[in-house]
């Protein structure tokens, strides 16, 4: 009865304000599922008759999310997830009537160069966050982000890996600044827009994903293609935005960073980083909901670290939803093999059943919450 129930009612609403957290209560719910629900991936095709995997990945490994993108990095194609918004719609309909729990169905839709919904294919213009920043405008601000959260919940999309609150330190930032990703240097800039962006997609029941803590402004490097080490260029005002977002109540979810700061942990990224995630984010900042990872496929990791090593460290460190984008390199079988780990983990007793129970609770209060205000 629930799954007709969910069949019926999620195709019409980007957030189910009537799912309950209580019906997946964790001793209700077996380890399998817990760990599916600590797991996000992408995928190519624009319809799911195009793939085998991710339907697997949902109805056999309890997948709890996806992430669509317009261009396919591998193949060096266009074609990916997105050619239209009726297209698109269709899609993310049969991807969440796959799913008993609700699904996360997210995308990176910033504004300016980093848009996966483009004009060219029917979508609205977005403006990015240095101009908006520099126009410094609230109604402007306002205004775009109504486009954004009427465009994302008209198409089913129930959260955006945006707004990017990472300060504009360094402008030649081949990551942030070099795509005009930030709002501003300034803290409180960051702060005043971000904060208008997140309140205006709840409006229209989106979750946001603040990004990429601890800060990654202040880097040389992009992270897409090896490690980056910001232990000289980073500073302590970079969590100001953290900071006052979180006690706003405005943290939905937040995104770590695959960058190195030896300041605050000598030996791992901060996706890594017990220090970081559960001594700076958790403990300091007193954050407790869902930290997610940036992609784990990326080179900062991947070259690195083989994978049993990264989610180890990454799920030890305090990370609740690990991303495999399988946009840096594609591998369909990545969610099995990360399902695989994660249990060979807990049987060694090197991740504890309560680290996982923690998680896949703070996913299931996310899911169980509405965003509308």
């Amino acid at each position: 009865m629930f799954r007709l129930f969910l069949t019926i009612l999620l195709p019409l609403l980007t957030i189910n304000p009537s799912f309950s957290q209580s019906s997946f209560s964790e001793e209700k719910v077996s380890l399998d599922e817990k760990i599916g629900q600590m797991l996000l991936t992408g995928f190519r095709g624009t319809a799911l008759t195009d793939t085998n995997h991710v339907v697997r990945d949902i109805k056999k490994y309890h997948l709890g999310g996806v992430i669509l993108f317009d261009y396919d990095v591998p193949s060096k194609s266009s074609k990916r997830n997105i050619e239209s918004p009726e297209q698109l719609k269709t899609l993310i309909n049969d991807l969440k009537n796959l799913s008993d729990i609700p699904l996360i169905v997210s995308i990176d839709q910033e504004g300016g160069q980093v848009a996966r919904l483009k004009p060219s294919m029917g979508f609205p213009e977005i403006k990015s966050a240095e101009y908006l920043g520099k126009l410094d405008n609230t109604d402007s601000t306002r205004f775009y982000a109504q486009k954004m959260g009427q465009t994302l919940r008209d198409i089913g999309l129930n959260m955006n890996f945006a707004p990017v609150v990472d300060l504009n330190t360094n402008p030649d930032n081949p990551v942030i600044g070099g795509l005009e990703r930030s709002f501003s240097k300034d803290p409180q800039t960051v702060v005043k827009h971000a904060s208008i962006y997140i309140k205006t997609l709840h409006k229209y029941g989106v979750w946001s994903v603040l990004k990429h803590f601890p800060g990654h402004g202040s880097s040389k490097n992009d992270s897409h293609l090896g490690v980056v080490d910001v232990t000289d260029t980073w500073s302590n005002k970079e969590l100001i935005p953290y900071r006052k977002l979180i006690n706003k109540g405005l943290g939905d979810a937040i995104m770590t960073a695959h960058i190195f700061n030896r300041n605050i942990d000598p030996h791992y990224p901060a996706t890594l980083s017990k220090p970081t995630i559960t001594g700076l984010l958790r403990n300091k900042l007193n954050y407790d909901g869902v930290v997610i990872s940036d992609d784990l496929m990326m080179g900062a990791i991947r070259h690195e670290y083989g994978l049993k090593t990264t989610i180890n460290k990454a799920i030890n460190a305090g990370v609740d939803i690990l991303v495999f984008a399988n946009n840096s390199v594609y591998d369909p079988d990545i969610i099995p093999k990360a399902h695989k780990a994660i249990k060979k983990l807990i049987e060694e007793d090197k991740i504890s059943r309560k680290q996982i129970e923690r998680s896949y609770n703070r996913i299931m209060e996310l899911k169980g919450s509405s965003t509308k205000q």
